[in-house]
């Protein structure tokens, strides 16, 4: 069982691992420490999620150059656990968060072990691209206050509702070196991005600038972190708390798996390999459940982590667990370099990360595209930013699948067709259409095509109302691959009225096993006699206009009824 979840561990591409590891640890570092203050769980809850989930979800993780870190959805989801749970329960609040992340992890892991992964990203792409427009703003919101001096409190309202009074009373300093950060990482010539990401070259200059030009202007810093091996975290909960804590760690646990794995999208396609959804979903589960356990951040499949990791020379899961290493290394030795870091400088790293999650490409062509399709994602991305993340989520996917189902339902509608004529749009051919015509009036063909599910139910039912009018039905379904339950009731329906109102009644039925499965289990073919039921068009119409040329006393005979 294990040697199927440890990716092959092997030295033969040690040199680009190493590098690969050194070069996404590098672009970590200032990610990780932004990310955990902002949560409000600290820089060092940043810090160990890279290092339990970037080790473990690369050891038994299925994608070998996947880099697992703190990311931006999962950050907010977080905070806004974070926030909502240390406020109700002071003393323990902050544990109880922990525990979501844990039940997030269990949750991912029983997605893998059910072999969910190939689904979990088959959500309408207008839903996730709201929901990642809306963290985005979410993020950019939550950084006003840091960026103008202030702490920010009161979640993305408060922020709405402060920014009057932050800008009234900003501090100059903090503002300076929020800009002056933005300005580095997106001005940095790209010859010196080769050498050092930018990130981490606007936090090392904007902390000696802070400690240089405005050691006196009152910036708050990230302060003291804890050196040594962090603390074991145990299981927290209360009764009352315990329903929305496992329904946070489902949101969590599947928002970490679509971002996961449309990380792992990107990498297959930068390294042209395939990697293993399910698998994946259980080394982030396993790295997730372990974060937590030790008081970390959750965190997902990092894309810019992934790409520089690639792009240096990594190449298997050896890259990954390196960079986790390296920031264990940082955690033990090197904390008190960290002391200094101004919370602006992170506001201003934090705000271009929240920039780049949301999804401009699509915004501005939406409306373009289809007005339903920029209708859910604004909606989405409004919800997630003013009401809930969760809310958002389920009202996006509820709306957008049922106007799929209604447009597929419309489709399937199409493929009903009742014809009491033969003329050049009918589909047949010619030697049938000269069958149907000697008829004359008293043959009504229904035939469906294409997979027929509770979207056709309705067409088919439709039909009824005009039986009356004939004397022999054939039903042919021999171009219909596959029954839905629902359309199956309505055939049987049909054919029961059919009956009561005295036609004979043939059944053209095609070759496709699970069609002639599901007839026989509503045990359809038993309504009619053995010889009307045939696998051939023509075949039908010929025995149709035998039954139509006797008296029809002997019609109604052979109904079956």
């Amino acid at each position: 069982m294990l040697s199927n979840l440890v990716n092959r561990v092997h030295f033969r591409y040690w040199r680009g691992d190493l590098f690969g590891g050194l070069t996404a640890a590098i672009v970590a570092l200032p990610m990780a420490l932004a990310f955990g203050v902002t949560s409000g769980a600290g820089a060092t809850a940043g810090l160990y999620c890279v290092i339990f989930l970037g080790f473990f979800a690369a050891l038994f993780g299925g994608t070998p150059t996947l880099i697992s870190n703190p990311t931006g959805p999962m950050t907010v989801v977080i905070t806004a656990v974070i926030t909502r749970l240390t406020s109700e329960y002071p003393e323990q609040g902050l544990y109880m968060a922990f525990t979501v992340v844990m039940l997030a992890g269990c949750f991912q892991i029983l997605f893998g072990l059910l072999r969910l992964g190939k689904y979990i990203t088959l959500m309408p792409y207008t839903v996730i691209s709201g929901f990642m427009s809306g963290i985005g703003l979410i993020m950019i919101l939550l950084q006003i206050g840091p960026l103008l001096g202030h702490s920010s409190k009161g979640g993305v309202l408060g922020a709405v509702q402060n920014l009057p009074e932050w800008i009234q009373t900003l501090n100059p300093a903090a503002l300076t070196l929020g800009l002056f950060t933005l300005g580095l990482i997106y001005f940095t010539p790209q010859n010196i991005r080769r050498l050092v990401p930018p990130q981490l070259l606007a936090l090392v200059l904007g902390t000696i600038l802070s400690m240089v030009f405005f050691a006196d202007a009152g910036l708050a810093r990230i302060g003291t972190i804890p050196t040594g091996l962090p603390e074991f975290v145990p299981p927290t909960f209360t009764l009352p708390a315990l329903k929305t804590m496992i329904v946070d760690g489902a949101m969590l646990g599947m928002l970490g798996c679509i971002d996961s794995l449309l990380t792992s999208v990107i990498a297959d396609s930068i390294t042209r390999t395939q990697h293993d959804s399910n698998k994946e979903l259980i080394g982030q589960g396993i790295g997730n459940l372990l974060s937590g356990l030790f008081g970390g951040l959750p965190g997902a499949g990092a894309t810019m982590g992934t790409v520089v990791n690639i792009q240096a020379g990594g190449r298997t899961c050896l890259s990954g667990m390196i960079h986790a290493v390296i920031l264990l290394m940082v955690v033990l030795w090197a904390a008190p370099l960290t002391e200094p870091i101004p919370n602006a400088v992170l506001a201003g790293i934090l705000i271009k990360v929240g920039i780049d999650i949301i999804d401009w490409n699509f915004l501005k062509r939406a409306h373009l595209l289809s007005l339903r399709a920029a209708f859910i994602m604004y909606g989405v991305m409004l919800l997630t930013v003013f009401v809930d993340l969760i809310v958002a989520v389920g009202v996006g996917v509820f709306i957008a699948n049922m106007l799929t189902i209604k447009r597929l339902a419309d489709l399937q509608s199409e493929e009903v067709k009742a014809i009491t004529h033969a003329d050049d749009q009918t589909p047949l051919t010619p030697e049938e259409k000269e069958l149907f015509g000697e008829a004359k009036g008293q043959l009504l063909l229904l035939h469906l095509g294409g997979p027929m599910s509770f979207g056709s139910a309705w067409a088919i039912s439709q039909r009824q109302a005009i039986m009356a009018d004939y004397r022999v039905l054939i039903l042919d379904v021999s171009s219909v691959p596959l029954l839905g339950v629902t359309a199956t009731l309505a055939i049987e329906s049909l054919i029961q009225e059919a009956q009561k109102h005295g036609l004979g009644i043939f059944l053209v039925n095609g070759s496709a096993d699970k069609v002639q499965q599901r007839l026989q289990r509503f045990r359809i073919l038993d309504r009619l006699p053995a010889e009307h039921v045939v696998s051939d068009r023509r075949q039908a119409l010929e025995k149709a206009i035998q039954l139509l040329r006797q008296p029809k006393e002997s019609l109604e005979l052979t109904t079956g009824s």
